[in-house]
């Protein structure tokens, strides 16, 4: 379909018969992408209110269909780029992001630790300067004030306002980590997820926890143990050794499902849910 094409149907969007705006709708929506410029150009000239909505809403169907493709070939061709997959999630709320913005911090927050990073520090060294150097000079924090907020889980927006609920800001602890070679990845501690700092030549050896939400305070393999006893849970591989980065973005879209009915979305609570389906094994979004 060519541009001309296009523009006449979005010169019909406003007429009054359902069925035909269905139609036209579902035109639009099959275009794909490429329709969006048009169609916010349309938008900004229109001053009909029924015409403006339709074209927010056929948007957000073009936007939203790209994330969910994009996150199935995330699952299948790509799921080793941790940072890939929480993009896709961004791209969920804020499709029109200068993604490179979100490098470029990562980028700059790995150059300010290697300048202080020296070969001969200690596994618990390193993370000490990670702490200070991510908690202390750059600000970023636990969201205790606003913890159910689903802006929490957008790493541009938590990157952002520096502000964060536990899977986001140890999500970008262990970007930032990996970047300088220091093997720190994420545990799926049910309630919490926290990170572990593993042994250099054998990842299934924890040496130590990292609880990122209370500004890296390091925790032992007891205290994880003691936390899921008190859960009732047992001493489980999956609960104490690094997880895949599919079960953080599991996790991720967990957390914002969570957010969107704390705050009444339904609308989003149930589009975040087929998000979640279509990575878990078994097409569903159960917990």
């Amino acid at each position: 379909m060519d541009e001309k094409e296009i523009k006449a149907l979005i010169y019909l969007l406003d007429d009054p018969d359902h069925d035909i705006f269905r139609e036209i709708e579902h035109k639009l929506i099959t275009c794909g992408p490429e329709v969006v410029p048009l169609l916010e150009q349309s938008w900004e000239a229109s001053f009909d209110p029924l015409s403006q909505s339709r074209i927010e809403n056929i948007i957000h169907k073009i936007q939203y269909d790209q994330v969910k493709n994009d996150l199935q070939l995330w699952k299948l061709n790509n799921s080793d780029d941790l940072l890939a997959g929480l993009l896709i999630i961004n791209r969920y709320q804020y499709p029109n992001m200068d993604e490179d913005q979100v490098y470029f911090q990562l980028a700059e927050l790995r150059r300010n630790i290697w300048y202080h990073l020296m070969y001969e520090m200690s596994p618990i060294e390193k993370v000490r300067l990670l702490n200070n150097m991510l908690f202390r000079e750059f600000g970023l924090s636990g969201n205790t004030t606003n913890y159910h907020d689903p802006q929490n889980s957008f790493i541009q927006k938590v990157l952002e306002t520096k502000k964060g609920n536990p899977i986001s800001l140890a999500c970008i602890y262990a970007l930032v980590a990996q970047r300088l070679d220091i093997p720190i990845y994420g545990i799926n501690l049910p309630k919490h997820f926290v990170l572990a700092y593993v042994d250099q030549d054998a990842h299934d050896k924890v040496l130590f926890y990292i609880n990122v939400f209370n500004r890296g305070q390091i925790m032992r393999e007891e205290d994880i143990h003691a936390f899921l006893r008190q859960l009732n849970l047992p001493l489980a591989d999956s609960y104490t050794l690094p997880c895949s980065h599919i079960d953080i973005i599991k996790r991720v879209l967990r957390n914002l499902i969570a957010a969107y009915d704390h705050v009444d979305n339904l609308e989003k609570k149930l589009e975040v849910e087929t998000l979640l389906g279509l990575i878990n094994d078994d097409g569903t979004y159960s917990f």
